[in-house]
């Protein structure tokens, strides 16, 4: 794979650290103090210049969601922490994420202000208070998102989708909205670089991502799912089924 020249490399990195220092600003000094709305389109705004950044190139594919969008819960595979910036560059969402993501340097304070809904999934009890707090956020018409595997992987797969934060959305009688996420190489091929998974660390992540000449993230937004007179469990399992399948149409097609 081709790789990005060194003074370009280093640009990028000033681009990132410049950038990262404007978003630290925005958290403390601006979110605080705009409405929901407002928020969102910041947000929104500043993932897209981070991406950029980061040289990442976001391809959508079937119908993405526009600003009439509201009262959605997005269900995803999970390969790397660019996956949260590239959906929100789309359409500005409350991430429902877990409590290490918290503790990232930098990034960890900046999507606790953009209004993540933190899990603590070492005490068992802690989903319920997510789920309520995620069925509120859809009942007042915003839109949510997690990552249902609870972890990434290395791009090459999906793992089983854990059904319990469904249940907010069950509740709000919101709809469940499937999207595949997919980072190929340049031949088709999972990039598995772009992956944050295993023991690398938030800085060796983004250092390998700065050394690819042109990363590409596909989201493939598919057909809405609506949750009422559902289960949790089969809303899960078919949005599972379509998020794979779409996976490994991708996959396997190279």
């Amino acid at each position: 794979m081709q790789q990005t020249p060194f003074f370009i490399r280093y640009f990028r990195i000033a681009r990132v650290i410049l950038h990262t220092l404007v978003g630290l600003v925005i958290a403390a000094g601006v979110l605080p103090f705009v409405n929901a709305h407002q928020r969102g389109s910041i947000v929104r705004w500043w993932c897209r210049i981070l991406l950029q950044c980061f040289n990442i190139q976001v391809i959508t594919f079937g119908t993405p969601p526009d600003a009439y969008t509201q009262k959605t819960m997005f269900v995803a595979n999970h390969i790397s922490w660019s996956d949260i910036h590239a959906l929100n560059s789309i359409i500005p969402v409350r991430f429902i994420a877990k409590l290490e993501i918290k503790s990232w340097p930098v990034f960890g304070y900046l999507v606790t202000k953009s209004g993540t809904l933190f899990i603590n999934r070492t005490i068992r009890r802690d989903a319920a208070r997510i789920v309520e707090m995620t069925t509120n956020s859809l009942l007042e018409k915003e839109n949510v998102c997690f990552f249902p595997e609870g972890t990434t992987t290395d791009g090459t797969h999906v793992l089983p989708f854990k059904s319990s934060i469904v249940q907010a959305a069950i509740d709000a009688e919101a709809s469940i909205w499937p999207v595949t996420i997919y980072y190929p190489t340049p031949d088709g091929k999972a990039n598995l670089t772009m992956a944050y998974a295993g023991e690398t660390s938030m800085i060796e992540s983004m250092d390998q991502i700065l050394r690819i000449h042109h990363p590409v993230v596909e989201l493939h937004f598919l057909t809405p799912i609506s949750c009422i007179n559902q289960t949790r469990q089969s809303v899960t399992h078919l949005a599972r089924e379509v998020i794979v399948a779409k996976f490994k149409q991708r996959h396997v097609s190279i």
